[in-house]
């Protein structure tokens, strides 16, 4: 009797079973077993924690608690097929059924765009979970709710684009993930864990794969179709992970997640930098304070005017786990305070993956929050007045019910690229292609407008004299109107890049102190297939 009632208040202490729960009464191994199981699983150890409890389901096999810590176990360990059989047995059985089992039931039939279904165990969880058991879960069972009704509406008005897989040319079998382009459109780099990469090396204290490495393709104009890609040249990959989440519109800088070995308060990542020099790439360097901090940043980009940045943090002050931020550029070397772009932009949830549309104005996102389909979906928010816009779903099916983004475009907007983990890739994730021409993606109604498209001005400013290039000169564009349309500051070298309404006749003035002012008026054309690019260098006087 006395080691019935120590088993019995055991198994009530450690919160596993009770009368409550199950009828199954435990004996003192599978009580033991129980409990270091729910430490295997609250610490992320899945499969000691599932080979614990299938022991005890040998002899309880009809168990609906046992059977819902089996499926969350293989919930986590992404066999969602396991998942839903023990998941299911678990709610058959119509005895103790846990509630979280009507939570995670849905999850699965969300991720297979079973929406309806979806929505019932949603509603079944709502109506018999506690208000507590309600906060224990990881997301707010509302905002799959809305990701389940977005979804529909989504799918049953697709929007008019082709989604084609870039092939074997850009993709691996294994995951191949965040493409960069430059506005030109002449040059992709993404991240990969394919085993060639540096020292074909594996994250064995992660989760097994081999670390990530930047690879780049370059587009034939001749052939029209993308190189083979290979790593890119120069010191930007390490044996570590080295992730790029962006490259500079004129192709001269690329921006890379990676932990700081230097910086021990460097947690989760930070965000670096790396500049391309006589076709090479230097070592990254950090961005350092105030863009990095000791909580996570996971990615950045630099407007096409080389003014302001825009990443994502987890840093107090956003909105929910990973926010969008801005910081404005003080000097050559100095940034300002970063602003969280606000709760219009963030959500609840998670926003990640920035891309500053050519325009200057049209940012690129993907979120898990609840305006999404399910995992992430590609956003985009315009800037209009000096406010952002509530973000617009890009649709269906650039984005689906797996995981979409992030999303770039070259400057004309014909052609945007994303990442996806859809089954029908070669690999873990592919990169895709998506044709633009009959959805103007930078419109409002996505309707195509009597416009002019954007075209490239880039070039060098140089001392007339001595020939060399004049750094931080302050170069601004009026149109014929003698509204000033743009601004931009060369950089070290003297080069400036910028995008432009093409089509248009522009006067451009560059300031920059002991020098004279210089003025210029010229015609900046329109591509009629591809962007078009003018090179143009301006002499100053001293």
């Amino acid at each position: 009797m006395k080691n019935y009632i120590y088993i019995l208040f055991l198994g009530l202490f450690l919160g596993l079973v009770s009368p409550a729960k199950s009828n199954t009464f435990y004996d003192a191994g599978d009580l033991a077993k129980l409990a270091l199981a729910k430490q295997k699983l609250y610490g992320g150890l899945y499969s000691e924690a599932l080979n614990l409890y299938k022991e005890v389901l040998t002899k309880n096999p009809n168990d609906a608690p046992v059977l819902h810590y089996v499926g969350l176990c293989y919930f986590h360990l992404n066999q969602s097929d396991k998942a839903m059989e023990h998941l299911k047995k678990a709610k058959e059985t119509n005895v103790k059924v846990m509630n979280e089992t009507y939570y995670y039931l849905g999850r699965l039939l969300q991720a297979e765009g079973k929406f309806d279904d979806a929505l019932a165990e949603y509603n079944s969880y709502k109506t018999k979970a506690t208000p507590k058991e309600q906060k224990e879960v990881e997301t707010d069972v509302e905002v799959f709710i809305s990701q389940c009704n977005t979804g529909k509406t989504l799918m049953a008005a697709p929007v008019d684009v082709a989604v084609e897989n870039m092939g074997p040319e850009i993709n691996s079998k294994y995951a191949d993930k965040t493409p960069c382009i430059t506005a030109d459109g002449m040059k992709l780099v993404f991240t990969t864990r394919r085993p060639e990469t540096t020292d074909a090396a594996m994250d064995l204290n992660g989760d097994g794969g081999y670390f990530e490495d930047i690879y780049i393709s370059n587009y034939d104009m001749a052939n029209k179709k993308w190189g083979t890609a290979d790593q890119v040249p120069g010191s930007i990959n390490t044996k570590a992970h080295d992730a790029c989440t962006s490259i500079s519109p004129d192709g001269k800088q690329i921006y890379i997640y990676k932990n700081d070995e230097k910086d021990e308060a460097s947690r989760g990542g930070d965000i670096f930098v790396s500049k391309i020099v006589n076709g090479k790439w230097r070592t990254p360097e950090t961005m350092g304070k105030p863009v990095n901090s000791s909580f996570w940043e996971g990615g950045a980009c630099i407007s096409p005017d080389g003014k302001t940045v825009f990443f994502t943090s987890e840093r107090d002050g956003g909105s929910g786990h990973s926010d969008i931020w801005m910081v404005k550029k003080l000097t050559k070397t100095e940034w300002g305070k970063p602003e969280n772009l606000g709760k219009e932009v963030n959500s609840s949830q998670d926003e990640v993956g920035v891309f500053l549309a050519p325009d200057g104005r049209t940012l690129f996102f993907a979120s898990n929050g609840p305006a999404s389909m399910g995992s992430y979906d590609i956003f985009k928010t315009v800037l209009e007045n000096g406010k952002w816009t509530a973000p617009v779903n890009v649709g269906y099916p650039i984005n689906s019910i797996y995981s979409d983004g992030p999303f770039v475009l070259d400057a004309a907007a014909t052609t945007g690229y994303f990442a996806s983990n859809r089954p029908e890739g070669l690999g873990a994730s592919d990169i895709y292609k998506v044709d633009l021409k009959e959805y103007a993606i930078l419109e409002k109604d996505g309707k195509k407008k009597q416009n002019n498209g954007l075209s490239i001005m880039k070039g060098t400013v140089r001392d007339s004299y001595e020939g060399y290039g004049v750094g931080e000169a302050e170069l601004d564009f009026t149109d014929e109107a003698g509204q000033k349309v743009a601004n931009t500051n060369s950089n070290e070298n003297g080069e400036y890049f910028i995008t432009l309404e093409g089509g248009v006749k522009y006067t451009v003035t560059i300031k920059k102190k002991g020098f004279k002012d210089l003025t210029e008026t010229f015609d900046l054309q329109l591509g009629a297939k591809e962007t078009y690019s003018m090179d143009k260098e301006f002499l100053l006087k001293k």
